[in-house]
């Protein structure tokens, strides 16, 4: 039984530490996928189409947490395949390669990325899966 309890006692201190390591490595340029759901607003959401005989499926949002954003890829996602696909962002069918942030980490399912600070996921209504080796369009989500 005391076992129990102070296993018990130490789950909020783990949880914290498990926040903090999430956090950290969200600002860390070598990962931006975070584990588990993202509480925060809505604000976008689309539906992936593929491009360049690609097929890209699924829904996208954005999501805000405080100044922090993130892109969600829902359950239903799936990319076909690609050698090097990321994400990022365009405006009315023009990727801006300045916004390419990450890997994607695997091929279907739900999946959160962190958008780093210097990226406003508002100033776009695109949300882009990008081939960066062949400079090509795998899938687009109007945002």
């Amino acid at each position: 039984m005391t076992r129990r309890t102070s296993l018990r006692s130490a789950l909020p201190l783990l949880a914290a530490v498990a926040a903090t390591s999430m956090l950290a490595a969200c600002g860390s340029s070598s990962s931006t996928m975070v584990e588990g759901a993202v509480a925060g607003q809505t604000v976008a959401t689309g539906s992936f189409s593929g491009r360049n005989d690609h097929i890209v499926t699924g829904s996208v949002s954005i999501i805000r947490d405080g100044s922090d954003h993130f892109v969600v890829l829902a359950d239903d996602f799936s990319l076909d395949g690609a050698p090097d696909p990321k994400i990022g962002f365009g405006t009315s069918g023009a990727y801006d390669d300045a916004t390419t942030f990450t890997a994607l980490r695997n091929k279907t399912g739900a999946q959160t990325y962190a958008v780093p600070a210097g990226i406003d996921p508002t100033q776009y209504n695109e949300v882009y899966i990008w081939c960066e080796q062949f400079a090509v369009a795998l899938g687009v989500a109007p945002i």
